[in-house]
């Protein structure tokens, strides 16, 4: 078993539907694993489409327990690579396709707040992908030429533009809209509660332990008190694909992390933005980044992620300590007034990528009627909603209209977690994190 994450986030889970363990034999029309948002959201989306669908939601732990009510709230439009990446891997028509799926993804979330009708600190503002290193300026440079080729409206900020914006001292800065800044656990928890008043049962403390195909009809999910019989299974595991052998190629999990402080004095938090909406993130790969609460805190995440396989439990917390300090030395430096701010809250996430930085939607092979959904990278917040809106009409027989996009797919490519290759990519993920903190 795996060290779960560590700490307690800022966000407090909210009220949630019953969830007791499952026991004996439940049998279903849908069966979705995993209540995080793309689980939620994929049953939330077959509960308003076919009211009369028997759908089972099942979860490790609860609603909210994972990396949905873990992270940092940034909602922005971000989908796989960065633009320019995107441009030469797959042509300029496909990555502006897949830019505005993103883009839409942000504005189904807004809209989704809004019908859900509860309170989740949402405040709609925009999204600074910024630099100010030299490494962070030529990358940021690709992505401004990226996105004016294929017409994406994505303006350049100077740094007299950042300063009416947020008083931090970074160089130059791309303009993405639209975006926002919410509670993940809040949202999470409404979107459970909706579910349940829509029919959906919830069953907690049952992690899968085994999928296999059924004798008649639809996959048997083996849990650890009982079965569950479905027509059709969606799961939204995320990296426990590997866990589970799910043929479905290299969806690792990271450890990533997060650190909010007490309220902030009224002139610091106004220097910062302060009622805001805006998130400002370093254009470096893996770099940190930092949003305002609506409390008068502040949140910074990013600048160092773990590579789990292989870690013992010690080994694990020291690199926790370690990444906490480095989020925290380098909030302080972001302006002389955060030099004296108490850290509240320190936390840790998990978060699935993929060796081509795009997500995987699509049928698991080899198992009729199961759909997987996982690998957003840490850019899931909008994605898991959309994802799950997405695998919800193809079960019912309503795909979205147009060409599939890039994520929408049944593998990932293989990244050697095992066997001697591993310390390469443990290296690998290492050095991407050196290389943000020199570039910071």
């Amino acid at each position: 078993m795996t060290t779960p994450p560590a700490g307690a986030p800022y966000w407090e889970p909210a009220e949630l539907p019953p969830h007791p363990q499952l026991h004996g034999v439940v049998t279903a029309d849908v069966a979705v694993v995993g209540a995080g948002l793309a689980g939620l959201s994929c049953a939330y989306h077959l509960a308003v489409s076919a009211p009369g669908l028997d759908i089972v939601v099942v979860d490790a732990e609860q609603p909210a327990a994972g990396a949905s009510g873990r992270g940092t709230g940034l909602l922005g439009p971000r989908a796989g690579p960065s633009v320019d990446r995107a441009v030469r891997r797959f042509g300029p028509r496909t990555a502006r396709r897949m830019h505005r799926a993103s883009e839409r993804a942000v504005r189904d979330v807004l809209d989704l707040c809004g019908r859900l009708g509860v309170p989740c600190g949402l405040r709609t503002g925009e999204q600074l992908m910024a630099a100010r290193s030299s490494a962070g300026l030529v990358a940021l440079a690709r992505q401004a030429r990226a996105c004016r080729e294929i017409g994406l409206d994505v303006p350049v900020l100077t740094s007299a533009g950042i300063r009416d914006r947020v008083g931090v001292p970074y160089k130059a800065a791309l303009l993405y809209r639209p975006a926002a800044t919410l509670d993940p656990a809040a949202l999470t928890c409404a979107l459970a509660r909706a579910c349940a008043d829509k029919g959906v049962r919830f069953y907690g403390g049952s992690p899968l332990l085994a999928l296999r195909p059924g004798d008649l009809v639809g996959p048997e999910l083996v849990l650890p008190h009982g079965r569950l019989y479905a027509g059709q299974a969606v799961l939204a595991v995320n990296s426990a694909a590997r866990t589970l052998d799910l043929p479905v190629g290299t969806v690792l999990p990271l450890e990533v992390y997060a650190v909010a402080t007490e309220p902030l004095s009224a002139p610091v938090y106004e220097a910062l933005g302060g009622g805001a909406g805006r998130a400002v993130v370093d254009a470096v790969p893996m770099a940190p980044y930092f949003r305002l609460l609506p409390d008068g805190g502040l949140v910074a995440g990013g600048g160092t992620a773990t590579v789990l396989a292989g870690l013992d439990a010690p080994r694990l917390q020291a690199l926790r300590e370690r990444a906490w300090s480095r989020l925290e030395r380098w909030l302080r430096c972001l302006r002389p007034g955060l030099a004296g701010a108490r850290v509240t809250h320190r936390w840790s996430g998990r978060i699935g990528v993929t060796g081509d930085d795009l997500p995987v939607v699509g049928p698991v092979q080899g198992f009729p009627d199961v759909w997987y959904v996982g690998g957003c990278g840490g850019h899931g917040l909008a994605l898991s909603v959309a994802h799950g809106a997405h695998v919800a009409a193809a079960l019912l027989g309503t795909p979205e209209p147009g060409e599939p996009l890039p994520w929408h797919r049944s593998r990932a490519p293989r990244l050697p977690v095992h066997g001697p290759a591993r310390p390469l990519l443990r290296a690998y993920v290492d050095g991407l994190g050196r290389a943000a903190r020199r570039a910071c």
